[in-house]
């Protein structure tokens, strides 16, 4: 299975992240134009490095997702707030059929995990798209797995902080199931580039509303 780290500056966190990949899984790094030598180390420490020089983060998703071979893809933050260890759990209810988009419900380790300006503009995402799709989502997680061609197909455009919504829309359109799992939620290590910040924040909420305003309902199976 290819593991996809989208990656901007998080040499103080690749050690860890990659240091906890389970066997089986390979990591693909990918540089979004890193300054901070992040690549070298990502190759230093056995990571394939996918370099993606336009800027975003849906640019580097999707030039893993491109740059990947296994039939299973899963996404990871690179900056150590989730746990490469529990990607096992997210890829079960894959493995097993019971499922063809599984995200990772985040659950915080920690009062410092979830900066409130990022849990707030999660929660509200979450709300308007069970509004808009049906499905049961409390979480548009970040770690997340599915088959490569299922991906692939769904035909993903967004380039910026709307491509994790843009696939759960574009999952629930095509009609597929879509689950959750808990896994944990940790403070970052570095600084934050988007989450962290209500600038930052907002962009995501702008970005992600865009692509909600494109979409019409479609009632479809909720999430367990």
């Amino acid at each position: 299975m290819d593991v996809v780290l989208p990656c901007l500056d998080e040499v103080s966190a690749l050690p860890w992240v990659l240091g906890r990949l389970p066997a089986g899984f390979r990591a693909l790094v990918v540089d979004n134009g890193s300054s901070d030598g992040s690549a070298e180390l990502a190759r230093g420490l056995g990571a394939t490095v996918v370099h993606q020089p336009v800027r975003g983060f849906g640019a580097a998703c999707h030039a893993g997702l491109t740059a990947a071979t296994a039939d299973v893809v899963c996404f990871c933050d690179c900056d150590a707030t989730l746990d490469p260890r529990q990607l096992p759990r997210v890829v079960a209810p894959l493995l097993a059929g019971e499922a063809d988009l599984v995200l990772g419900r985040r659950r915080p380790v920690g009062w410092r995990a979830w900066p409130p300006p990022a849990r707030l503009a999660n929660l509200e995402l979450a709300r308007r798209v069970r509004r808009r799709t049906g499905l049961r989502l409390s979480d548009l997680g970040p770690m997340r797995a599915a088959r490569r061609s299922g991906l692939l197909a769904l035909g993903m455009r967004d380039r910026r902080s709307g491509y994790p919504l843009e696939t759960v829309l574009r999952a629930a359109e095509a009609g597929w199931r879509v689950r959750e799992t808990d896994v944990d939620y940790r403070p970052r290590t570095g600084r934050s580039k988007v989450t962290g910040t209500v600038r930052g924040s907002l962009e995501a909420v702008r970005d992600m509303t865009v692509l909600l305003n494109g979409f019409g309902a479609a009632g479809r199976e909720g999430v367990r």
